[in-house]
């Protein structure tokens, strides 16, 4: 897992809509959630969140009980501030993900768009699916975006895994029902094309 130091700097000298992965609205990401049936009353986590603008899509569709989780306090700290108000009741977690020890079945919806694609070795993709054991109900949802296998190989300098729909499930293995998986084609601030895969399951036990 990358340093904080590294994101802190990266989300303290550029603007949000300056990094790569910046989205103006997480529509794939919103349509999933939606669409896996959760009720607004759902627990829901937005692992790797950090500056994202899908909890404001959330917050406008009427989903109550947010976490927002990411290892830098700046990336946060942006939105917080894009929110204002409207962030007053969302859970702002700054913490590394495989270290979190989060509660017990806490969460209804556990969301990643790129946080696993960074972890470069098994012992922590294997924490990190631990970590989400531990965190999601039974029968909860999880939503975890990478990029694809034709997409980037590196992403803000660092070296980052790539995966197929099927490669990215079988990360997590049985005890995660697939419910499907597509690609989408992300186009960055400065116009250059990333291939991500989102994988959409619901843990069984």
């Amino acid at each position: 897992m990358q340093s904080k130091d590294h994101w802190e700097k990266v989300y303290s000298t550029k603007a949000e809509d300056e990094v790569s992965w910046f989205q103006e609205h997480a529509e794939l990401s919103l349509k999933l959630i939606q669409g896996s049936g959760v009720q607004p009353s759902a627990s829901i986590i937005d692992v790797g969140g950090g500056a994202s603008t899908l909890v404001d899509g959330l917050c406008a569709n009427g989903y109550r009980s947010l976490t927002v989780l990411d290892l830098s306090g700046a990336a946060l700290a942006k939105a917080k501030a894009r929110l204002g108000e409207r962030g007053a009741s969302v859970n702002w977690l700054e913490a590394n993900v495989i270290e979190a020890g989060f509660p017990m079945h806490r969460y209804d919806v556990w969301h990643d768009r790129a946080v696993f694609h960074f972890l470069n070795t098994p012992e922590e993709r294997q924490a990190y699916v631990q970590a989400v054991l531990r965190a999601v109900k039974p029968g909860g949802i999880v939503i975890v975006a990478t990029f694809a296998e034709d997409g980037p190989a590196r992403c803000s300098g660092l070296p980052v895994q790539r995966y197929s729909g099927d490669e990215l499930h079988a990360e997590f293995g049985e005890p995660f029902l697939l419910l499907g998986h597509e690609v989408e084609s992300h186009y960055t601030p400065g116009g250059n094309e990333q291939k991500f895969v989102y994988c959409s399951c619901r843990k069984m036990a």
